[in-house]
């Protein structure tokens, strides 16, 4: 169990390091901010949309190791899928970061379940979240900046 919880702190630690999609789409579809008062965090998100399927998505933004790795797999995971997936996917991510599914073993997340250890740390969670919040946002026509307090 110890070596599966290195591996996954060193899958987020890469991905802080060398977020993916870190950029701002030229002409987006839709966007969104978001804010963390809690850590700090910030993120834009940013979305081309091809009718109902995610065509490119990318974020922009300053925060922790967790907010920027959640970020970028968040990325990776929801290009190429419709609009209804990328819901799916926020409400099981989300199950699986707070604690609602006991162990977190959920086979769709792939290598999302990497957050699944920061259920136990709640003020994490909100760091985790932030970037799904802020595309949900985005996917819905939110607005106003999405705040996690």
């Amino acid at each position: 169990m110890a070596d599966l919880r290195d591996l996954y702190q060193e899958v987020i630690l890469e991905h802080a390091r060398a977020p993916r999609n870190f950029r701002a789409l030229d002409e987006p579809a839709c966007m969104a901010e978001g804010f963390n008062p809690l850590c700090g965090d910030r993120c834009t998100v940013y979305v081309a949309m091809r009718g109902e399927v995610i065509e490119d998505l990318a974020f922009q933004g300053s925060g922790c190791a967790i907010s920027r790795a959640s970020a970028s797999m968040m990325t990776q995971s929801l290009k190429g899928k419709t609009r209804s997936e990328a819901d799916d996917l926020f409400h099981n991510f989300h199950r699986t970061v707070t604690g609602q599914d006991g162990n977190g073993d959920r086979p769709e997340l792939g290598k999302l379940a990497v957050f699944a250890g920061v259920s136990g740390f709640p003020a994490r969670v909100k760091c985790a979240t932030l970037a799904w919040h802020t595309l949900q946002s985005a996917l819905h026509e939110g607005r106003e900046p999405i705040t996690t307090e």
